[in-house]
């Protein structure tokens, strides 16, 4: 259990209270999580068996109502969990020091306020794996059904017209594939594609290993002219926010697929509405809108709406039960280790570092010592340990621009004075963010 925080009695039957509309689990807890947006249950089960106390609110919360959440939990250090509708900004952060960790049940991070999380010591865990091949399948079922111009005559059929014929139709086969942004989904995307015969190229700022027969080009505008297709996978960054504006659709093919299961602010929507009215593409499939609503119970909008030549879904791309079940695996996981041995392989946020506890007889706690990356850390802190007389089995140092992460494993138990002394002792020191110990052996 941390000890820069100490926590008191948990009472379950008030923290229902506070929290109505959650459902709260109390196992013998260590840590509290908030649980929100429908997040899979298998990130509730998990963390519930691995000893945390569970509370899940089943929609997005805005910032305040967040801060409210987050202040209600039993005392102690606190992690949530959230999708992409629940924002974690600079003044969530600040309004509850306590919150440590924070779980990204999803592919993105960019709901995060990720340079202030950083800089206060707060780990940020995603899920870049688990939804990869959900995302990928359903960019294939878009291309299919975009070139057999499925929905079109799908709707006819439900109102009783009959259009069969071939006008408009064509196989994908021998048809070429433009990738912009060849990552997990993208390379996964280029496998598939390349099984229903297409020719794949790729385009991506960093260079990258390509998978079976896949090509690489040169620039994007390259891409863009010689695709039959094309799909978007980036991340949202000022650099790729209105990536495709009308000059860079204008560049592609006539008669092209535009394709973004990627990021809402990707592809200017209006520009794309002009490029498919005047038949300049043949059809785009759509995932990710600048503007979303924030539950199903609110309307759609979108420029992009009445089109038949447009698939329009809402935001399913890693919405499959069999993604849901990962991530939350995934996820959870990665909090637990964190919260257990301070293991921050993953963290978008923090150095990471995960190593071994040392095998040595009796007991060994850790030290998870965050702190300001300074020059000098490392040398103050070794001057704690040499004046606090206690030894040392173990040590580690990762950093990154602005925060260090450092393992100290004692040959003491966690609950031994002089280990509380140490970590009291570290965490005093004017570069620390975050100090706590935990029992590793």
């Amino acid at each position: 259990m941390r000890r820069d925080h100490r926590p008191g009695p948990h009472e379950p039957a008030n923290h229902a209270v506070a929290l109505a509309s959650g459902l709260v689990h109390n196992p013998i807890v260590t840590a509290s999580a908030l649980l929100l947006e429908k997040v899979h249950a298998t990130a509730e089960k998990s963390l519930m068996d691995d000893g945390y106390a569970v509370t899940r609110i089943n929609k997005g919360l805005t910032e305040d109502e967040l801060i409210e959440a987050l202040k209600a939990l039993p005392e102690g250090p606190v992690m949530v969990g959230i999708r992409s509708k629940t924002h974690i900004t600079a003044k969530v952060l600040d309004a509850v020091p306590r919150l440590d960790a924070v779980g990204c049940f999803c592919i993105g991070t960019d709901q995060v306020a990720l340079g202030h999380a950083r800089a206060n010591g707060v780990t940020v865990f995603n899920a870049p794996f688990s939804s990869t091949r959900s995302v990928a399948e359903l960019v294939m079922a878009d291309i299919v059904m975009l070139a057999r111009r499925i929905f079109p005559r799908n709707a006819a059929a439900h109102v009783g017209s009959w259009e069969k014929g071939a006008t408009g139709a064509h196989e994908v086969r021998a048809k070429t594939l433009g990738i912009i942004g060849y990552g997990h989904i993208g390379s996964q995307l280029g496998i598939l594609a390349e099984a229903f015969g297409m020719n794949v190229q790729y385009f991506d700022i960093e260079k990258k290993l390509p998978l079976g027969n896949t090509n690489s080009v040169v620039s994007m505008d390259a891409l863009l002219e010689s695709s039959d297709f094309v799909s978007l996978h980036v991340p949202d960054t000022e650099m790729t926010r209105n990536m495709m504006t009308a000059a860079e659709i204008g560049k592609m093919k006539k008669g092209a697929y535009l394709i973004n299961l990627s990021r809402g602010k990707v592809v200017d929507i209006d520009a794309l509405r002009i490029a498919l009215e005047s038949k300049a593409l043949a059809g785009a499939a759509v995932d990710v809108y600048p503007s979303e609503p924030a539950s199903n119970a609110e309307p759609f909008e979108s420029p992009l709406r009445g089109l038949d030549n447009v698939i329009l879904t809402p935001h399913i791309g890693g919405s499959t039960q069999e993604a849901q079940a990962n991530i939350g695996l995934e996820v959870a996981q990665a909090l637990d280790r964190f919260r257990k041995f301070g293991s921050t392989m993953g963290s978008v946020t923090l150095p990471n570092l995960d190593v071994p506890a040392p095998k040595v007889s009796g007991s060994v706690s850790r030290i998870i010592n965050l702190h300001r990356n300074v020059p000098g850390v490392l040398s103050e802190t070794n001057r704690v340990v040499a004046e606090s007389g206690v030894n040392i089995v173990g040590q580690s140092l990762g950093t990154n621009e602005d925060v260090g992460l450092l393992y100290v494993d004692v040959p003491v138990a966690a609950d031994d004075p002089k280990a509380e002394n140490l970590r009291a002792g570290i965490a005093a020191l004017g570069t620390s963010l975050r100090t706590r110990i935990e029992p590793v052996g």
